[in-house]
């Protein structure tokens, strides 16, 4: 009988350490973790276009210097569900507007991101980067979708993850 008395008291303090670990670990994520809203405008209106230069999906380079002037700049993963619904829009954007586009596509080596890069090809400079790639780590974005747009003084003018409305050249 004390051995079972014993082995009752020792699970107990072992589920007592158990639940004091998790509560501190679950204080320090939430000490550490940012909150959304300072993930949806990393680069901040008003900043600089950050210096960058890539390749994009067609063989020409592309950087800060030849985004020159008016520009609307796009981040999207592959297999993000709000990525998908906001393609559609962005290429309708980038249709009608006489601004440079650049569309960064985030994919994994090995995931098909072909059908996104071809429609995005038709309006746009397409760059493709594994995750934490130059242009992310440039533009600092860190989540997805991110849409910039960059007026002609190459300052940005917006930041966010959803369709910015458009604003009109004085």
């Amino acid at each position: 009988m004390q051995y079972l008395v014993a082995a009752v008291v020792l699970v107990g303090l072992l589920c007592m350490v158990n639940l004091l670990l998790t509560v501190g670990v679950i204080r320090r994520l939430r000490r550490e973790s940012l909150p959304p809203s300072m993930m949806a405008e990393d680069l901040s209106p008003g900043a600089r276009v950050p210096q960058f230069a890539a390749m994009t999906t067609s063989g020409e380079p592309i950087s800060h210097e030849l985004l020159n002037g008016p520009a609307l700049v796009g981040f999207f993963s592959r297999g993000c569900q709000p990525c998908k619904e906001l393609l559609p829009l962005f290429v309708e954007r980038a249709r009608g507007t006489s601004d440079a586009v650049l569309a960064v596509v985030v994919a994994d080596p090995g995931h098909d991101s072909a059908a996104d890069i071809e429609r995005l090809s038709e309006v746009a400079r397409v760059v493709t980067e594994v995750p934490g790639g130059p242009l992310q780590t440039a533009f600092k974005v860190n989540a997805y979708p991110t849409v910039i747009t960059i007026d002609a003084a190459d300052t940005v003018v917006s930041s966010g993850h959803t369709m910015p409305a458009e604003v009109k050249a004085s």
